[in-house]
């Protein structure tokens, strides 16, 4: 049975387990994400100044993913909900957790509940999958930056909400 659940401080431990696991992939192609490299203070910041969500399948959490808010102290680019940090635990790869969680955000929490008009997200360039993942998910690049992480960032928005959307 799968559930969504907003993260709480004594989550920290399994979710920094699942995201070291889940990004090693990046951390061997180089790509220096926050999340691939943290630490159990960085989990607890994230929980405690954005709304991370799991998902649990059974007893176990699979997935996770964040949302940083627009007046957040680490906001994304744009004045929307900014998704990042997703992951899944190398485990439950290829069973559509992913889509599920990023679904459950997108629709259930940021539309529904929030009414956002969109959602922006970034990854690396040169990443060798998540790009065309995110453009199959109805996102559109919008921009980049080079944050000197050593890769470049492309920012993509996925609109929410097309009758509360205003163009920047």
């Amino acid at each position: 049975m799968v559930e969504y659940c907003q993260a709480k401080e004594e989550d920290a431990p399994e979710i920094l387990d699942l995201s070291l696991k889940a990004y090693k992939p990046n951390r061997d192609l180089g790509i220096n994400f926050a999340a691939a490299n943290a630490d159990e203070a960085l989990v607890e910041k994230n929980i405690k100044e954005n709304i991370c969500f799991y998902m649990k399948d059974g007893e176990n959490i699979v997935a996770t993913a964040s949302i940083r808010m627009p007046w957040s102290s680490h906001a994304g680019p744009y004045e929307v909900p900014h998704i990042w940090w997703v992951a899944v635990d190398p485990e439950y790869k290829r069973k559509g957790y992913a889509s599920k969680l990023l679904d459950h955000v997108e629709n259930d929490f940021l539309k529904e509940k929030l009414h956002c008009p969109s959602v922006s997200l970034g990854t690396a360039k040169k990443h060798p999958w998540l790009t065309d993942f995110y453009k199959g998910r109805g996102y559109q690049m919008v921009g980049e930056a080079d944050l000197g992480k050593g890769h470049v960032t492309v920012y993509f928005e996925k609109l929410l909400n097309a009758k509360s959307h205003k163009r920047r």
